[in-house]
């Protein structure tokens, strides 16, 4: 098994771009790996999966061409994860917000702490999925389901993700969520590669199947949304409301 970690937690393990770039790069050296049964991606510390995406680095972000080779970027990070031969396991120590629900949401198994929470809250800033999220909640929970989740824009706790089918395991309440994920990997760190690579490649196909159909139209809106006056006036009123609070 391959732990990957990311290691911000003073910045709410916000997703940088080059922090994407590093996870697919690491999951492209480690894809032939024939001692491999499958890879966890994880978090820092125990607030936070990762809470959105880096707000310095976003707040360059301008034109349509800069919003669509972000969107470009960040896509083309996630589908390593959804490409991935062998199974890929988010384990949720917190909170997965926006762009790290995106990123929760593009493993292909979710084990959660009982304080992780998970929500697209694109809304709330007035846009929508960049990197392939939204296409992955539909097929997760259904267009109805999943358009109640991403118009409200809400946290979702760890039970109700569970109940929804967004979280496949949550931890009990003395456990520990790197016990939890041992207990959730062990059927899979048992059987031979060649088996788990035939259940993934169903998988994989069946998602890129999904995408190919629904990706331009996620990336057409998300670049009209980002570049939208709305869309800056609610990251205006959102820092300010951060910078008062601080």
């Amino acid at each position: 098994m391959l732990t990957l970690t990311i290691n911000r937690p003073e910045q709410r393990n916000a997703l940088r771009m080059d922090l994407l770039d590093t996870l697919a790069q690491t999951l492209t050296e480690h894809a032939d790996d024939p001692d491999l049964r499958c890879v966890v991606i994880t978090a820092a510390g125990e607030r936070a999966f990762a809470a959105g995406g880096d707000l310095k680095e976003l707040d360059a972000i301008r034109t349509p061409k800069q919003t669509e080779a972000m969107s470009k970027r960040g896509r083309r990070a996630l589908d390593r994860i959804r490409q991935f031969p062998l199974p890929v396991v988010a384990a949720l120590n917190g909170l997965a917000l926006g762009g790290g629900a995106e990123l929760a949401m593009a493993c292909d198994l979710r084990v959660a702490s009982r304080n992780a929470e998970i929500g697209f809250l694109q809304g709330q800033l007035n846009v929508t999925t960049a990197w392939g999220g939204g296409i992955d909640l539909v097929a997760a929970v259904g267009s109805r389901r999943a358009l109640e989740l991403l118009a409200s824009a809400r946290r979702i706790p760890a039970d109700e993700a569970l109940s929804l089918g967004l979280f496949d395991r949550v931890s009990d309440p003395e456990q520990s969520l790197a016990d939890c994920v041992r207990h959730f990997v062990a059927p899979f760190v048992a059987r031979p590669r060649q088996v788990l690579e035939g259940f993934k490649a169903i998988s994989t196909g069946h998602r890129q199947s999904v995408h190919k159909h629904l990706s331009g139209t996620e990336q057409r809106h998300f670049i009209a949304t980002w570049i939208h006056t709305d869309h800056w006036e609610a990251v205006a009123r959102a820092n300010a409301k951060r910078t008062k609070k601080n």
